[in-house]
């Protein structure tokens, strides 16, 4: 049985296609954005979204090394973007089978929670060693990352499309 929120057979994905989106998430992390903490994390989206998709590929422990790259990078806590990262894939994995059967647009509103959770995990590890409160513009970060969710989703969903099949005689 098919889930009813696609509406077309996908291709296979290939695993080099993976962490190639995987790797440019992160370096598109790297750049330097300034000090707005309103800017999505790219990273926790595509991880995300690869945890919905492809649980079987991309896992907690994918997000665990990509979390502690990027604490090493942004000079954070040790682990902060780690745990963070490891929560989201966790819950995404936990409700990837029911997300799926829902249009993009709903999975974008079901995945808000898990974003939102992310950046409280991710706030709650700076407070509790010291840091100042980063303000409440931090809001903003998981609200656009749950609506870049269906411009991902079709950005990435792309390379997995086949195309129309002229053929009238096989009915797939």
């Amino acid at each position: 049985m098919m889930p009813r929120g696609s509406d077309q057979l996908l291709l296979p994905v290939n695993p080099v296609f993976i962490w190639l989106s995987l790797l440019a998430a992160f370096a598109v992390n790297l750049v330097p954005m300034g000090k707005s903490t309103s800017m999505p994390d790219l990273l926790a989206l595509t991880l995300v979204f690869w945890n919905v998709h492809q649980p079987r590929r991309v896992g907690v422990g994918a997000a665990f090394t990509f979390g502690v790259m990027m604490d090493v990078h942004q000079a954070a806590l040790l682990g902060q973007h780690a745990l963070a990262y490891t929560l989201l894939s966790y819950f995404a994995i936990t409700i990837h089978r029911r997300l799926l059967w829902f249009p993009t647009l709903s999975q974008a509103v079901q995945i808000l929670p898990l974003f939102f959770a992310a950046h409280a995990v991710s706030v709650l590890i700076r407070l509790i060693a010291g840091d100042v409160f980063p303000g409440w513009e931090l809001l903003l970060a998981p609200v656009f990352e749950a609506l870049l969710w269906p411009i991902a989703t079709w950005l990435l969903l792309a390379p997995q499309r086949r195309p129309p099949d002229p053929d009238q005689n096989r009915p797939l």
